[in-house]
């Protein structure tokens, strides 16, 4: 008899802390053995930390790691920090093939990121309420469903 996987998801809330990304990084890596998704934890750790590494670099505020698997065998590692604007690498018109000049310093973690995944994507949040307002940049793997 054939199961089904119910989806799940997690959430961590992140200081204003060095420390905070790789946390963060084995964190993820507990839920992927949990959920025996352990061949997603490559890509998964690299896309986390470069998200995460983004918001704690690039941003003044808290920020928090989400992850969740709606199908079995999907991933989306999502990253939300209180920042508003959505890096170059993430906005709608930007050339997903484009490649950074060698001679830049930055560009190239949300280039991996968009390299890596099979998908990603951005949901700029207003502030309404109790909600903080900010960005979500995300980033799916795994392959199968479609979302």
């Amino acid at each position: 008899m054939a199961t089904v996987s119910p989806s799940w998801n997690y959430t961590l809330h992140l200081p204003r802390d060095p420390r905070a990304p790789g946390i963060a990084r084995g964190t993820l890596r507990l839920i992927l053995a949990a959920h025996d998704l352990g061949e997603l934890t490559p890509t998964a750790e690299l896309v986390a930390g470069e998200l995460l590494a983004n918001s704690h670099c690039h941003t003044k505020g808290p920020y928090s790691l989400r992850v969740l698997s709606p199908h079995p065998g999907r991933l989306r590692v999502a990253v939300w920090d209180t920042d508003p604007r959505v890096p170059p690498a993430f906005s709608a018109d930007v050339d997903k093939d484009a490649v950074p000049p060698p001679d830049t310093e930055g560009g190239r973690g949300l280039h991996l990121v968009r390299a890596c995944a099979d998908e990603v994507g951005v949901s700029v949040l207003r502030e309404l309420g109790a909600s903080k307002g900010g960005k979500l940049l995300w980033a799916d793997c795994g392959g199968g469903v479609a979302w």
